[in-house]
């Protein structure tokens, strides 16, 4: 009997290895890939910077500053000197590795709860199409078209939680069970110890729900309750500690907090509060069940989704506000904890439209998938509209007649044509200018640069220190090029800046080495 479920098992593994590896390359044309793109372009430089020292030795505390916990750079970075290939190939190598993990990590998951063909696939066939969805107010999504430390820590989440499941509800039974609880919880371990390394605030909170799914699958009652609701109130306990022991804030980093308003609830708008309460009100049906085998699996899997959804909710309510004396717990972002919860939602939902659709004839399922999928890719194509859908490696050029992104191609001029103690300036708020796309400075020009508004105001963000460099850069700044200002550009020069970017339709007063039909690159005279 063991030897035909094993045997049986062995075969759904073939298959899912064939199915998660074509969805992988359909998610991948759907999603795109923008490897400079927004937090890529932050993630990127550290990377080269390891790679060759001499790069970004202005501002290197903006470079280096948010991966001080994690080994994701050195990792990438040895990769690149172990494998000769370049660091645009390895990358790509990194992002196609990592969707086809989270949804090989997925097909596991739903397979535990979900004893038909069709519901597995329809769930791991929603969450490819869906991989990229924002969660909620966050600003993450739960998988990025480019690739970071979340990349690596998000496949990592899902695989601790398929060897829990694995180590608390054995599927072989006589003598396989023993084997496969200890396979199970040696996959739990490692996939934490990865996830903690890669990203340890993620890594934190997936150890957070692996050991709430111990609670809710326990086969003692007491143990289900008080385990659950004790986990619940020790997040509290520890997020209000944490908060007591921050140091006193200064006014000044207390403005420059207040600028990322996805920390916090109260400036949310409505619809993004639907994306908290939806997937609650979801995965509140399924939770409602009882019974054992997959059921068990399913409802217990809904069961801490909604366990760690609510605690994130409650301890941003309490402790994640605009008028805390300190913010400490609002810069540890709980509400990222919904990632897990929209993962399990998007299996459940997935899985329930593939029972429906995917039967006889399948073609109505694939057709409503298909239909999905190209809403999806719509919607990314808009997010990046004047880059490549995908930005493969050599793809990027400074030949204006090859089409793409014209902040790009200046980049690249810049990287190719100045010096490497290059310091340059820009708009406060370039990331956001019309075609510009989040294109990350750095990452593709390779040259150093006064603080941005966006990306290297949430660096600000996470490390007080940099506060008074940060806003002194953004005065300097704001509304760059909008009318010639002799006095600015002095001043920007005083401060380390020998070269600025600027739109072509920028006044400058002074000659231009580089230009195209969206931006020019200017020397500081």
């Amino acid at each position: 009997m063991v030897e035909l479920e094993l045997e049986q098992y062995r075969r759904e593994r073939s298959f899912a290895t064939a199915l998660v590896t074509a969805l992988t390359f359909f998610a991948f044309l759907i999603h795109g890939y923008h490897p400079y793109a927004e937090d890529g372009g932050i993630y990127l430089p550290e990377i080269k910077r390891l790679l060759d020292p001499g790069l970004y030795s202005f501002g290197a505390e903006f470079v280096v500053g948010h991966l001080r916990y994690s080994v994701f750079a050195s990792l990438m970075a040895g990769l690149v000197r172990e494998s000769h290939l370049s660091l645009e190939v390895v990358l790509l190598l990194v992002h196609l590795t990592s969707f086809w993990v989270t949804l090989f990590a997925a097909w596991v998951l739903a397979s535990r709860c979900y004893t038909s063909r069709e519901a597995r696939g329809g769930a791991v066939a929603l969450l490819a199409v869906w991989l990229t969805i924002p969660i909620a107010g966050t600003s993450l999504m739960l998988m990025d078209p480019y690739v970071t430390a979340r990349s690596i820590s998000t496949p990592c989440a899902l695989l601790a939680l398929v060897g829990a499941l694995q180590f608390l509800l054995p599927r072989f039974e006589m003598e396989g069970e023993q084997g496969e609880r200890r396979r199970g919880l040696a996959l739990c371990c490692g996939a934490l110890v990865g996830a903690g390394l890669m990203h340890p605030l993620m890594g934190a909170y997936a150890m957070g729900s692996v050991l709430l799914l111990w609670a809710v699958l326990s086969t003692n009652r007491l143990v289900r309750v008080w385990g659950t609701v004790g986990l619940g109130l020790t997040a509290v306990v520890v997020a209000a500690g944490v908060q007591l022991a921050s140091p006193v804030e200064s006014a000044e980093y207390q403005r420059v907090m207040l600028t990322r308003s996805y920390w916090f609830l109260s400036q949310w708008h409505w619809y993004e509060w639907i994306g908290l309460a939806a997937p609650l009100m979801i995965l509140g049906v399924v939770a409602l069940g009882r019974g054992r085998g997959v059921d068990a699996a399913r409802v217990g899997l809904a069961r801490v989704a909604i366990a760690s959804g609510v605690t994130a909710i409650v301890v941003a309510a309490l402790f994640a506000r605009e008028g805390a004396a300190v913010h400490q717990v609002a810069r540890l972002q709980p509400l990222r904890n919904f990632q897990l919860v929209y993962v399990v939602m998007i299996l459940f939902v997935g899985a329930a439209l593939g029972e429906r659709m995917l039967r006889r004839p399948a073609w109505r399922g694939v057709a409503a998938f298909s239909m999905l999928a190209v809403v999806t890719l719509l919607v990314n194509r808009a997010t990046f509209p004047a880059s490549k859908h995908l930005e493969l490696p050599d793809s990027l050029t400074w030949n204006a007649g090859d089409g793409g992104n014209r902040w790009e191609k200046a980049f690249l001029w810049i990287r190719k044509n100045t010096p490497k103690d290059a310091v340059f300036a820009m708009d406060a708020n370039y990331a956001v200018l019309d075609g510009e796309d989040a294109q990350g400075f750095r990452a593709i020009a390779e040259r150093s640069s006064l603080p941005d508004y966006s990306k290297d105001g949430g660096t600000a963000s996470n490390k007080p220190a940099l506060t008074e460099e940060w806003s002194q850069g953004i005065s300097l700044q704001t509304g760059l090029g909008r009318e010639f200002d002799a006095g600015r550009f002095a001043a920007l020069k005083s401060i380390g800046a020998t070269w600025v970017v600027l739109e072509r339709k920028a006044a400058t007063g002074f000659g231009c080495a580089y230009e195209n039909d969206e931006v020019k690159v200017c020397r500081l005279p």
